[in-house]
C-alpha cells in the first residue's frame, strides 16, 4: 500500500512493531497495526508506521498556532484574524452553485423565508447549472429545469447555462453540462475563496486551493438571502503523496486508495489536504478527480496548494482577481499519511462501497457487461484521452458495449477535435469509433446517478458494470441489483477490451 500514517488522534495507539517500507503488491490478509477506535472497537490496517504526533508547542498569552489553509480561507471570510477547529462561525461566501435537482428547492426555501418578493444577495454571485436529469422524456424533471429558469429571469441571475433545446445539446450555446467540471472551465473556481454548492461533490473545487463543500437547500436558501453561512471549521488531515507517477496510474487510483485506507468514514467533517511532490506533477484536471471523492470518505472538503498549474489554469478563464493561501509550518493536522506513489498498482472499489479497495489485477475473474466513462469524476476531457491512448495501444476493439458522457459541452467538442498524443493525429472519437465503443453521447450526469428510466446507459438492468464515476451504492446506478466496480479511466478501457475486469498494464506496458 506505499503509505504511512502520523496521527494525533486520540482513537489511534502507537504499535510496538518496527517501522517498515510499506511497498506491497497486494493486500495480505495480516495486519501491520491495530487501529484501536470508540471504545473496544479495532478494526486492521496496513500502515508503514505510527510516529508521534507533530504538534506545535503549546501555547499561551497571544501566541497562536498557525494556521491550515482551510483555516486560513474561513477566517478571512469570517473577517477574523485567526480560528481553530471546533469555531463556529459566520462566513462570507464568494459563488453559490446549484442545479436542476436542487436549485428549485432551494429557490423555494428563500422565497418562504424572504419573502415573495425578495430578491437575492448577490445576482452575480449566483451560478445555476441544469445538468443532471437533462436529455429525458421524464414531465417532472423537464419541469425542474423551467423553473430555474422562471427564477433566474425573475432575479436576473448572470450566470444560468439553460438549454432549451434537448433534441441537439449544441442548439443551446449557453449549456455546459456537469456542474463541477463547468464550474472550473467557465472561472468560477478560484484560489482563496469559499465556494458552496447544493450537491456533495462541490468539494471538486478545492482543488483549486479553495475552500468548497456541497450544503443542503435549507443552508441554500439562506445564502441566496444573505451571502452568508454558518459553519464550523473543520480539523485537517494531510495526505502527503510523493514519488514519480507510474505511466499506468491515475488520479482516480490515488483516492481510491486513500479511501481504502481510511475507510468511508475515516475523513467525516475533516478536510482532506493534499501535498507532496506527486500532487505537484498532477494537472489540474487530475487535482480534481483527487477533491472530487474527497466526500467518499466523509470529508468535508479537500484542498490542494495552488501552485504555477493552477494559477495558469485560473487565469486562462477569469480576470477576477484572487489571493492564494498556504498551510503555515507549524500549523497543527490531526493526522499525516505519506504514499509512496511509485510503488502502488491500479486499484478498484468493488461493490458497494468507495473503500471496498481491491487491486484490479486480483479482479480479473470478475466477468462484466459494461463500461460507462463519464461524470464529474471520469468524464473530463483528460479522462478521455486516457481512455482513447489504451484503446489505440491495444488496437483491438471491446467486447461489452462502452458507454461514454462527457462532462461538459467543451469536453464533448475536445473528444472530437483533440488528436490523441502518440496516435497519429486521430482524435478520441476516431479511436473510440475503431475501438467498437457507442458514440460520445450529449453532456449531462447521465447514469451516474442513475436518473430516470430513459437516461442514457442507466443500469436498468442486473449487470456488472465498471465505471469512472464516484459512488457504488445498491441502486446508484439504476437498478438496486446492479454491480458498480469504481476504476480509473484506463482500467475502465482495459476492462472493456477484455470484458472482465482488468489491470491497464495489460495494454500499456
Amino acid at each position: 500500500m506505499a503509505s504511512s500514517v502520523i496521527s494525533s488522534s486520540p482513537f489511534l495507539c502507537k504499535s510496538s512493531q518496527p517501522k517498515k517500507d510499506l511497498g506491497f503488491p497486494s493486500f495480505p490478509k495480516s495486519s501491520q497495526i491495530s487501529v484501536h477506535r470508540c471504545q473496544t472497537r479495532s478494526i486492521s490496517r496496513k500502515i508503514v508506521s505510527v510516529m508521534a504526533p507533530q504538534r506545535s508547542s503549546s501555547t499561551t498569552g497571544s501566541v497562536k498556532t498557525g494556521m491550515t489553509m482551510t483555516e486560513k480561507i474561513l477566517a478571512k471570510a469570517a473577517e477574523k484574524s485567526h480560528v481553530v477547529p471546533g469555531d463556529n462561525i459566520w462566513v462570507n461566501v464568494d459563488v453559490l452553485m446549484t442545479h436542476d435537482v436542487c436549485g428549485p428547492g432551494a429557490f423555494g426555501i428563500f422565497k418562504r423565508e424572504f419573502g415573495e418578493k425578495a430578491k437575492v444577495w448577490d445576482p452575480e454571485k449566483i451560478v445555476v447549472i441544469p445538468d443532471h436529469y437533462i436529455f429525458t422524456t421524464d414531465k417532472r424533471a423537464n419541469r425542474n429545469v423551467d423553473i430555474m429558469r422562471e427564477h433566474c429571469r425573475e432575479q436576473n441571475i448572470k450566470y444560468f447555462y439553460d438549454i432549451t433545446d434537448l433534441g441537439d445539446f449544441r442548439a443551446n450555446p449557453d449549456y455546459k453540462g456537469v456542474c463541477h467540471v463547468a464550474l472550473a472551465q467557465e472561472g468560477h473556481c478560484r484560489p482563496g475563496e469559499v465556494l458552496l454548492g447544493t450537491d456533495s461533490h462541490t468539494c471538486t473545487a478545492g482543488a483549486f486551493g479553495q475552500f468548497a463543500t456541497g450544503i443542503g437547500n435549507t443552508d441554500a436558501g439562506f445564502v441566496l438571502g444573505t451571502g452568508k453561512i454558518l459553519l464550523k471549521v473543520p480539523p485537517t488531515m494531510r495526505f502527503i503523496l510523493d514519488g514519480e507517477m507510474p505511466s499506468y496510474l491515475q488520479a482516480k487510483d490515488l483516492i481510491l486508495q486513500i479511501i481504502g485506507e481510511i475507510s468511508v468514514a475515516g475523513a467525516t467533517y475533516k478536510t482532506m489536504e493534499f501535498s507532496g511532490t506527486t500532487i505537484e506533477s498532477l494537472t489540474m484536471e487530475e487535482r480534481m478527480t483527487l477533491c472530487n471523492m474527497v466526500v467518499e470518505a466523509g470529508g468535508k472538503n479537500g484542498v490542494i496548494p495552488p501552485d504555477a498549474t493552477t494559477f495558469n489554469y485560473v487565469e486562462n478563464r477569469t480576470s477576477v482577481p484572487f489571493e492564494p493561501v498556504y498551510s503555515d509550518g507549524n500549523a497543527s493536522f490531526v493526522a499525516d499519511y505519506r504514499f509512496d506513489v511509485s510503488k502502488l498498482e491500479p486499484v478498484v472499489a468493488k461493490p458497494h462501497s468507495p473503500d471496498n479497495r481491491a487491486l484490479a489485477r486480483e479482479c480479473k475473474d470478475v466477468k462484466i457487461d459494461r463500461v460507462y466513462i463519464g461524470s464529474c469524476t471520469g468524464g473530463k476531457t483528460e479522462d478521455f484521452m486516457a481512455a482513447a491512448k489504451l484503446f489505440h495501444a491495444a488496437g483491438k476493439q471491446v467486447k461489452v458495449p462502452t458507454f461514454l458522457v462527457p462532462a461538459t459541452q467543451k469536453v464533448w467538442m475536445d473528444v472530437y477535435a483533440l488528436p490523441v498524443p502518440g496516435a497519429g493525429g486521430k482524435t478520441c472519437a476516431q479511436i473510440f469509433e475503431e475501438a467498437g465503443c457507442d458514440t460520445p453521447t450529449s453532456p449531462s450526469c447521465g447514469a451516474c446517478l442513475g436518473g430516470p428510466a430513459d437516461t442514457y446507459a442507466r443500469l436498468n438492468e442486473p449487470q456488472v458494470c465498471v465505471s469512472t464515476t464516484n459512488r457504488n451504492f445498491p441502486g446508484r446506478m439504476g437498478h438496486k441489483e446492479g454491480q458498480i466496480y469504481l476504476a480509473s479511466p484506463y482500467t475502465a478501457a482495459a476492462s472493456a477490451l477484455t470484458g472482465h475486469v482488468t489491470d491497464p498494464r495489460e495494454f500499456l506496458q
